[in-house]
């Protein structure tokens, strides 16, 4: 007499049916858990919930909540091209192209902007989402500023300075939730924020020299 397996007990066999469609369903649910929760409150449990799938899959997938943030910290590169783009064109408006460009990655599209948030958040309980955020702010920054601007003794301080000043923004309009930042609307933010960064990244002595320049 043959033996026969229920369809549920075969289902229960090894990973279920389109892997690759569940880890893309762990995955953003991850994105999403971390970057709503931050590192240190997101559980695996809570994520399986969220992907509506077995905590005991999840770990099928990723071995280790640190695993499965690295895998989910992935921004996708049309949010570099957004950055480079903005260092390109004159020094003129430089500072609001770069407010304008790193807030629209932040606020606009949940592909980068919750990637995004998960390492600010988890930044803060987890040295790999420090690392990972360092290197997309400071190192994408000072990568985009050397392409397109002539380099000088203190680019690398100048661009970490500019990055610590967009951080600081978009800490206290998404994390700590300023009213007085939460209630602007984003132009008004660029305009006021933007001469700051530019004067920043463009020094006074390489600004009187362009316009000295443009106007011979």
């Amino acid at each position: 007499m043959t033996a026969h397996t229920s369809p549920a007990a075969t289902a229960r066999l090894g990973r279920r049916p389109g892997a690759n469609t569940t880890r893309q369903a762990i995955l953003a649910a991850a994105r999403a858990r971390f970057a709503a929760d931050g590192f240190t409150a997101t559980t695996i449990r809570r994520v399986a919930a969220d992907a509506g799938v077995d905590a005991s899959l999840v770990m099928q997938f990723f071995r280790s909540k640190n695993e499965l943030f690295a895998a989910v910290m992935s921004v996708p590169a049309d949010a570099l091209t957004r950055f480079s783009a903005a260092f390109e064109g004159a020094d003129d408006g430089l500072g609001e192209r770069v407010v304008r460009a790193f807030l629209a990655v932040w606020e606009e599209d949940a592909r980068s902007s919750e990637p995004l948030m998960a390492m600010l958040r988890g930044a803060i309980a987890n040295d790999q989402a420090n690392e990972q955020l360092r290197e997309f702010l400071q190192e994408r920054l000072l990568v985009d500023a050397s392409a397109s601007r002539p380099a000088d003794a203190e680019l690398t301080l100048r661009v970490g300075v500019v990055s610590s000043m967009l951080v600081g923004l978009v800490v206290g309009r998404r994390v700590v939730g300023v009213p007085t930042l939460t209630g602007v609307e984003r132009e008004r933010l660029i305009a006021l924020v933007g001469p700051a960064v530019q004067s920043v990244l463009v020094p006074a002595q390489r600004a009187t020299a362009h316009g000295e320049g443009a106007g011979r």
